[in-house]
C-alpha cells in the first residue's frame, strides 16, 4: 500500500533512522528529502552531535535533499512543525522515522505529525530490537558509537564500530544493544541505501554532563589525523 509515497525522512544520522529509511524504501516509498534537528545554533545535530557537513555528507551519499531545523527543547515542536509543514506544502505526505517501541514518542510523532496533515510511518515498529540491530549488519551497514551516556554504560565503548559481536558484550553486560534508552548514540557511514561510503576521521573526544561524545569529521585531503573509518 505504500508503493510510490513520497516521503520525508527524520534523521539522525544513526542506525535507526537509516534502517527505517531502507525498510521505507524496500516497501517502495519514494525518498524526497531527509531532515535532522540540530541544537539552537545549528552547528551540532541533536543527541548524535554531529557536525552539519557529516550529515551533509550523508545526504550526498543518498543522493536525496537534506533540510535542517535547529531549535532547544522548548521550541522542539514548533521546528517539527515546521519542517513538516513544508515538506507537506510541497506534496510530501508522509514522514518515516525510526521508532521501535517506545509507546509515548510513537504516539507524540503522530499526533504533531497530524496537525499539519502529513502522516507518520514507523518501519521498525514493534519488532524486536535484535531482529533489527542483526538486520542491520547483515545488510552491510557500517556505524560507530559516537556517544556514550557513562551513567548507563562504559565510557570504553565510544567509537566501537557496530557489529554483533559488540551486541553480545552490551547484552553480556546488561546493556540495551540497541540503546533505546539513550544509552549510547550511533553514525552510520555506509550501507545499502548510501552511493559511496561517507569518509569521517574521529578527531578526540571530550565530555560533557555525564555523556562521553567522538569528535566526528569529514576527513580532508592529505589530511595527517589518524583514526579514519
Amino acid at each position: 500500500m505504500m508503493k510510490n509515497k513520497e516521503f520525508v525522512a527524520s534523521w539522525s544520522g544513526g542506525k535507526d533512522s537509516a534502517m527505517a529509511y531502507y525498510r521505507a524504501i524496500q516497501s517502495g516509498m519514494i525518498p524526497k528529502r531527509i531532515w535532522t534537528m540540530f541544537e539552537e545554533d545549528k552547528e551540532r545535530s541533536k543527541s548524535h552531535a554531529l557536525p552539519i557537513e557529516v550529515v551533509e555528507a550523508q545526504a550526498k551519499s543518498l543522493g536525496i535533499p537534506f533540510m535542517l531545523r535547529g531549535s532547544d527543547w522548548n521550541s522542539y515542536e514548533s521546528e517539527f512543525l515546521d519542517a513538516m509543514k513544508e515538506c507537506k506544502d510541497v506534496g510530501i505526505g508522509y514522514g518515516v522515522f525510526g521508532d521501535i517501541d517506545l509507546v509515548d514518542h510513537l504516539e507524540w510523532v503522530q499526533k504533531t505529525c497530524a496537525k499539519v496533515g502529513m502522516e507518520a510511518v514507523h518501519p521498525l515498529w514493534m519488532e524486536p530490537r535484535r531482529k533489527i540491530l542483526e538486520e542491520f549488519v547483515a545488510a552491510g551497514f557500517v556505524a560507530y558509537i559516537v556517544v556514550v551516556n557513562t551513567k548507563m554504560m562504559p565510557a570504553h565503548f565510544i567509537g566501537r564500530p557496530f557489529t554483533i559481536e559488540l551486541m553480545d558484550e552490551l547484552e553480556a553486560l546488561g546493556i540495551d544493544a540497541c540503546g533505546e534508552s539513550g544509552e549510547f548514540h550511533t553514525v552510520v557511514v555506509d550501507g545499502p541505501i548510501f552511493s559511496e561510503r561517507v569518509p569521517i576521521v574521529f578527531s578526540g573526544e571530550h565530555e560533557r554532563d555525564g555523556y562521553v561524545f567522538l569528535d566526528v569529521e569529514l576527513r580532508k585531503k592529505r589530511s595527517g589525523k589518524t583514526g579514519i573509518f
